[in-house]
């Protein structure tokens, strides 16, 4: 008997725990009760899984087999997230396209994964003409409608299994052209437990998404929601007279979606609409990019704890995605909580372990680790090493087992034989109410090699570059002093989907002229 339930497992067993069979879980339990919302349309649980089967059986009548990629150039919409359900239960594979790219980058990206099908929304038709790619297209609109119209919604089997690839993002290729991260059923079903025990899964509420779906943030967080029968407010990109209708609306609200570079506005947007403690239950990301005083302005306004996480595309919410912010707290040290569920070393140069209160560079394992970037073996080479998938981010553990963010390994700033760290100077500027946003970028320099200059929006407008080196002073060595300080606005500063700043489109526009900053 026990062998005979052996090979039933070893038969059956892989394709049981996927990302489309836990949907379809889902949507039986939840049949009526809202899915997801899309401006004024609103899906529930049953009507999301008849369309998503209507669609598998479109689809797979379109020739898509297991492993065929389904490449996707669309804002965020109802059909995006249909698209993504669909390609699980087929075992396809959708690669989701940063549309703000240029030509020549969405180029490469479709180069990588040799789409059979490319599909795409009426805004972006243009871009797919430049293109002039030859694989079958597939229009949103009446064009889909029509395809699914014609089929069944009866339920089809399930074609995947855990370690098939489920979804393909791009990294934001801020060191060269955009890697492919091929994201298997097993870390996204993995990524959706360990956010649920740390929470960041709210399933008896609504959290609302405006990031695009090309990025980790919203498509991670749409899926988890409907994996444990939460409810997605989508929205196509920061909307804040929509966000604020949303929480009205809805009253109870899970994550409340904020990056860098929209607390402001939603700070002004909010100053007008007082909520209750357990309106929303946590709101924020990524907090080592955000101003202290912001984080407390906005916590207090939106009664909610700002989630203080570090985590990649590649990892989901690990190494540390545990640890919030408590409301109106203007934190002085931003030291991270270990997600669960995940294996994490900081290795010195040499590839040892290094000690509490030594730089290290974040080598990592868990069940939530992608499967490696798709066709580029020399990168896999590079970023799995000893059984470890190293980051390429340093982080000193401390003594009570927390994590501080240092910055990114590979970019330091060599000046004159000595590293600096970017993310050390940039501490103690944001620290400051008088500085609303600050960034710190290498440039050449003819006698050090490299040295540090600082862009800086001012949130004084008597600010000087003198009181902004003053805040430094004494505080860092003095090598480690900005060469320079640029003001600029704050919509000057060139950002990434998630609002983090692109350092490297900031690097383009400066010379190797040595500038003493005064």
């Amino acid at each position: 008997m026990l062998n005979e339930a052996l090979a039933l497992t070893a038969l059956y067993g892989s394709s049981s725990l996927t990302v489309g069979s836990l949907f379809s879980t889902q949507a039986l339990l939840s049949k009526n009760s809202q899915a997801l919302a899309f401006d004024n349309r609103t899906l529930s649980y049953g009507e999301l899984a008849a369309r998503v089967n209507q669609l598998t059986r479109a689809l797979g009548r379109l020739g898509v087999k297991p492993g065929d990629r389904l490449a996707v150039i669309s804002e965020n919409r109802l059909e995006y997230i249909e698209l993504l359900l669909s390609a699980a239960r087929l075992g396809a594979i959708v690669a989701c396209q940063n549309w703000r790219q240029t030509d020549e980058e969405l180029g490469h990206c479709l180069e990588l994964v040799s789409p059979v099908i490319l599909i795409y929304s009426s805004k972006y038709a243009a871009t797919v003409d430049r293109l002039g790619r030859s694989e079958r297209k597939l229009l949103l609109g009446d064009e889909y409608e029509r395809l699914l119209a014609r089929e069944s919604a009866f339920e089809t089997l399930d074609a995947a299994a855990p370690e098939d690839i489920f979804i393909i993002l791009y990294t934001s290729g801020t060191t060269g052209a955009p890697k492919a991260a091929a994201i298997s059923h097993r870390a996204m079903i993995a990524r959706c437990a360990i956010n649920n025990v740390d929470g960041s899964v709210f399933p008896d509420r609504a959290s609302i998404y405006w990031s695009p779906f090309f990025h980790i943030a919203s498509t991670e967080g749409v899926l988890h929601n409907l994996l444990r029968g939460g409810k997605a407010v989508v929205f196509e990109g920061f909307d804040i007279d929509k966000i604020k209708a949303a929480v009205a609306r809805e009253q109870r609200i899970g994550l409340l979606q904020l990056m860098p570079g929209t607390i402001e506005r939603a700070l002004q947007g909010f100053s007008d609409m007082p909520l209750e403690p357990g309106t929303v239950m946590v709101t924020g990301a990524m907090a080592d990019l955000v101003p202290g005083n912001q984080i407390a302005a906005i916590t207090s306004m939106l009664q909610a704890p700002f989630r203080n996480t570090f985590g990649s595309t590649e990892t989901g919410a690990p190494p540390a995605g545990r640890g919030l912010i408590p409301i109106g707290t203007k934190p002085e040290r931003l030291s991270k909580l270990q997600s669960s569920f995940c294996h994490l070393r900081l290795v010195g140069e040499d590839g040892h372990e290094v000690g509490v209160g030594v730089p290290g560079e974040v080598a990592i394992r868990g069940p939530s680790l992608f499967s490696g970037y798709w066709g580029d073996g020399a990168a896999n080479a590079e970023a799995f090493r000893q059984g470890w998938y190293h980051m390429g981010d340093v982080l000193v553990r401390n003594e009570d087992g927390s994590l501080d963010f240092v910055d990114r390994r590979k970019y330091l700033i060599k000046s004159g034989g000595e590293n600096i760290y970017p993310a050390e100077i940039e501490r103690y500027l944001l620290a400051s109410p008088r500085i609303a946003e600050a960034v710190v970028v290498r440039r050449s320099d003819p006698r050090w090699g490299e040295v540090p200059v600082a862009f800086v929006v001012k949130g004084d407008d008597t600010l000087t570059s003198e009181d902004v080196l003053n805040l430094c002073r004494g505080r860092i060595a003095n090598y480690k002093l900005p060469k320079h300080v640029s003001f600029v606005a704050h919509g000057d500063l060139p950002r990434s989907a998630t609002g983090k700043i692109q350092r490297f489109v900031l690097e383009r526009g400066l010379s190797s002229e040595s500038v003493d900053a005064k």
